[in-house]
């Protein structure tokens, strides 16, 4: 079977390697020059957990297997990560029993080794940390996000799959065999496919009501959220991630991250934007310092300065629930060989593997 997948960010690099390793012709078609330089290459790198998300979701199922599979795959492939751990912090008696909630939802996931501490243990793990109480993760960790993708463009091409870059998917149409997709960019023309996956990020609507059959009540709206990142200039006051308790508008807070030589920064924050956009306001510094100073108080001030921003392809906005990844598959659609995916925001890159399995089965 010929395979298109649409989009070379983490989670479309994914399908094609999961499609090749199952003995399909896979061809990846993506817009720009290179890989990952859509919503893969502007995200926070972390492995993370998977303690939040609510039972029977896509995300609940994805995100433990999608991390173990992950470390496994890291170890095989040479990927550079780090099991860093992680603690959710209360900064206040209140946030205790959210805490709570958390732990019996990352219990009823399967998170291993998450557990509840008092703030004395937290803080004899990170002294500049303040805190009441906090849950900690020791199966959180960081990884180089293009390290992994270049590894998955790596098994891809073993196994005689390609990618075509500077190719735009324009619209998608039906024929006798299955799919003929019309493309743009480097060179126009006509492809024919059996299958279709669009893995396009912030495109995958657009290219969803360009799809010939697919019904248009079946596209959810784009809901864009930018999150800013600031650096920090001295030297790292933390060893493992720090996060807040998590806040009502989908967010996880101003949270504490770390790369692989040890740099720290700050973010993401939660903006809501009409258009597609990447400049970080140097004047949100000042929202940052106020929310992490709840739990770490010794940040100096003037030491945080605009790092990069990332854009959610969420399908809630601001005050609705947090929407689940959303798999438009043969059988929730009626159509032969196309996947539709939308809304793969965090933990997408955690989940990646796993949600490709899953896809490709649909094949």
């Amino acid at each position: 079977m010929q395979v298109l997948v649409v989009g070379a960010g983490v989670v479309g690099l994914a399908m094609a390697r999961a499609a090749a390793l199952a003995g399909h012709e896979v061809i990846v078609a993506e817009a720009t020059r290179g890989i990952g330089n859509g919503v893969s290459s502007r995200n926070s790198e972390v492995i993370h957990g998977g303690m939040y998300y609510p039972t029977g979701s896509l995300r609940a199922h994805h995100c433990p297997r999608g991390r173990r599979m992950l470390y496994e795959f890291c170890a095989s492939h040479g990927v550079p990560h780090r099991k860093c751990g992680k603690l959710i912090v209360a900064t206040e008696d209140a946030e205790v029993s959210k805490m709570e909630a958390i732990l019996k939802q990352g219990a009823a996931n399967g998170v291993e080794g998450f557990e509840l501490i008092d703030g004395a243990a937290a803080r004899a793990m990170e002294p500049a940390l303040n805190c009441v109480a906090a849950l900690r993760s020791p199966e959180t960790g960081i990884i180089d996000s293009h390290q992994f993708m270049t590894a998955l463009r790596g098994d891809i091409e073993d196994r005689g799959g390609a990618i075509a870059f500077d190719t735009r998917i324009e619209r998608i149409t039906r024929n006798q065999s299955g799919w003929m997709v019309h493309f743009s960019g480097g060179e126009a023309g006509e492809l024919s496919v059996d299958a279709i996956i669009n893995s396009a990020g912030l495109g995958a609507q657009q290219l969803a009501r360009h799809t010939e059959a697919y019904p248009q009540q079946r596209v959810p709206r784009l809901v864009m959220a930018r999150g800013n990142y600031f650096g920090y200039a001295g030297r790292p006051v933390f060893s493992r991630l720090i996060y807040p308790a998590p806040r009502i508008d989908g967010g996880l807070g101003t949270h504490v991250t770390l790369d692989l030589a040890g740099r720290m920064r700050f973010g993401p924050d939660v903006e809501w934007i009409e258009e597609e956009n990447y400049n970080v306001n140097p004047a949100r510094a000042q929202s940052f310092y106020a929310s992490i100073r709840r739990y770490w108080p010794g940040l100096p001030d003037n030491s945080l300065q605009p790092d990069y921003a990332g854009i959610r392809p969420k399908l809630t906005g601001p005050g609705e629930p947090a929407a689940d990844f959303m798999i438009e598959g043969p059988q929730q659609h009626g159509l032969p060989g196309l996947v539709h995916l939308f809304g793969i925001e965090s933990p997408g890159l955690t989940s990646s593997l796993s949600l490709a399995d899953e896809v490709v089965s649909y094949l």
